[in-house]
């Protein structure tokens, strides 16, 4: 019976011949296996075969399926037994292995063969018969001789050898059909054996498959209960408050449009109400001359980082005249126009305030496109990235959004009452110089906020995050932890009909201003698409007496 295996192996023009008598037998270039073989072809150590000696047989039990393994030029499998002759190649190398088996031979019992007596004798007779020219007479000697020889032999002694003759050519025969048999029942057994096998890879195949799905399930549902949490720790410090300034000017001259005097400035700031109680439009003469207060607001909004500089949030947020119904009659009745005086970003952990410049603004999208001077950026400002083509934006899906609602005010709401009081009555009347002074007590944080997505079209994420007034241009996270939309619409009344753009639209507008994308890098593009508007927090600055 089999005791051990020998294995040849070539490794290039290297030859060497090992002989292994283990039950379990490792082969590979990994420094614990029982056999190594060092080559540069493999990055890494590793097992490449795993033989395990069954019932005398040398079994295939495990192999490394990332090298390319062939045996006798045929794919490798688990499991098969390895045979005389066997050569296994590993991969494109000039590595291979050729595997033989070893038969021990009973010790105990021995075999001494003595030629018969009359061996010799019929030998020299045979030679001088052959050697006499007289060839005849030598062919009658060895027919007398044999004649004589046969009666000289006992007729029991005939009888046994020919017993023995027919018993042993029965028992070749009988031998010769049992191992037959056996070999048939072995092949058979074998043949059951494997399909055995292969039904037990087959549903080892799909149990793992199921496992994969179960833990790709498993890391959804934790990546989802902390979503808000790893967004904020990894963004929150690219999501920046705006702040800017704007006032009117004469559309013909230029000249900054001003109230006549302090009391019709009064009287705009608080409209005397109609018989039906509500609010009555003033007139609103407005002149360039004189010495009343310039017409002045300032307004705020969110928005956030997406690389090289560049700034995405909402157009109203920019241009938040566009939404004022009061600015717009004061504007026509005064053939006046909008101008910015100040714009800019505040980022959390950042004090100083960065100039923005508006690049480009989507043509029926509320979205815009402003941008900063990238070498002025700290490297802590991350850049956030988009998502547009994910299952994320699907009705039940959880997302998180980060921004600055109500402003200044949600901000102080997050300091001590006393300090708050003090910094209101120190800065109450400029929310500039109230923001500059948060900003320098590094207390410019967005605030972040779950929900989920509860209606969905083309053109708008319909989602619960609570936001407020001021969170206009944040972005909404979606469950892979990238921005999947632009938040531009706040129900004050329904928390659950929070509107945000696709993110799509806004990358139109960022690739028409200059951004280069990662996709555009990688040679695939965003779906093209369009979206809608309004909100954000704005607030006429008190003119000066």
């Amino acid at each position: 019976m089999a005791v051990g295996i020998i294995i040849h192996i070539s490794v290039g023009s290297e030859r060497r011949t090992e002989f292994f008598s283990e039950h379990r037998l490792s082969i590979g270039s990994d420094e614990l296996c029982d056999l190594q073989v060092h080559s540069n072809h493999f990055d890494h150590k590793s097992a490449w075969i795993v033989l395990e000696n069954s019932d005398g047989v040398y079994r295939l039990i495990d192999f490394d399926p990332a090298i390319g393994l062939a045996i006798n030029n045929k794919p490798i499998r688990r499991y098969i037994a390895i045979t005389d002759g066997d050569v296994i190649n590993i991969g494109d190398t000039d590595i291979s292995l050729s595997f033989f088996s070893i038969e021990q031979k009973p010790s105990l019992i021995t075999t001494k063969r003595i030629d018969a007596a009359i061996a010799p004798f019929i030998a020299d007779a045979a030679l001088e018969s052959a050697s006499s020219p007289k060839r005849d007479d030598a062919k009658a000697f060895l027919r007398e001789f044999s004649r004589e020889l046969m009666r000289e032999i006992h007729w029991t002694t005939k009888a046994i050898a020919l017993v023995l003759a027919v018993g042993f050519i029965t028992g070749i025969m009988y031998l010769g059909f049992s191992v037959t048999n056996e070999l048939r029942a072995n092949r058979k057994q074998a043949e059951q054996q494997q399909e055995i096998i292969s039904k037990l890879e087959e549903q080892l195949g799909n149990t793992s498959s199921q496992i994969g799905e179960l833990d790709k399930t498993n890391r959804e549902l934790i990546r989802s209960q902390s979503l808000a949490q790893n967004v904020r720790v990894d963004y929150g410090n690219g999501i920046c408050l705006i702040i800017g300034l704007y006032d009117l000017v004469d559309r013909t001259s230029g000249k900054v449009l001003r109230y006549p005097d302090s009391n019709q400035y009064g009287s705009q700031l608080e409209p005397a109400p109609q018989e039906d109680g509500a609010p009555q439009s003033q007139p609103q003469n407005l002149t360039t001359g004189g010495s009343g207060s310039p017409v002045e607001y300032d307004f705020i909004g969110t928005g956030f980082h997406v690389g090289g500089g560049y700034i995405v949030t909402n157009k109203h947020v920019l241009q938040p005249w566009t939404e004022d119904d009061m600015v717009k009659q004061m504007m026509q009745s005064s053939n006046g126009r909008a101008r910015v005086k100040k714009l800019a970003i505040y980022f959390p952990g950042v004090p100083q305030p960065f100039t923005l410049k508006v690049r480009d603004t989507g043509s029926r999208e509320d979205i815009a496109v402003a941008s900063v001077d990238p070498l002025l950026l700290p490297p802590q400002i991350p850049a956030l990235p988009l998502d547009p083509d994910s299952q994320a934006a699907t009705i039940g899906k959880t997302v998180v959004t980060m921004g600055y609602p109500s402003g200044p005010d949600r901000l102080l709401a997050m300091v001590e009452d006393e300090e708050a009081k003090s910094i209101n009555q120190r800065f109450g009347n400029s929310r500039q110089n109230l923001i500059n002074f948060l900003a320098q007590s590094m207390k410019i944080v967005p605030l972040t906020t779950q929900g989920a997505i509860t209606d969905l079209d083309a053109k708008r994420i319909v989602h619960d995050a609570k936001t407020a007034v001021g969170g206009s241009g944040a972005p909404l996270f979606g469950q892979t932890g990238k921005v999947i939309g632009v938040n531009f619409g706040v129900f004050t009344e329904n928390t659950a009909s929070n509107m945000a753009v696709p993110i799509r639209f806004a990358i139109e507008v960022l690739k028409r201003a200059g951004w280069v994308s990662p996709e555009e890098a990688q040679g695939k593009s965003p779906p093209d698409g369009t979206t809608a508007s309004s909100n954000s927090n704005t607030s006429q600055v008190q003119p000066k007496p």
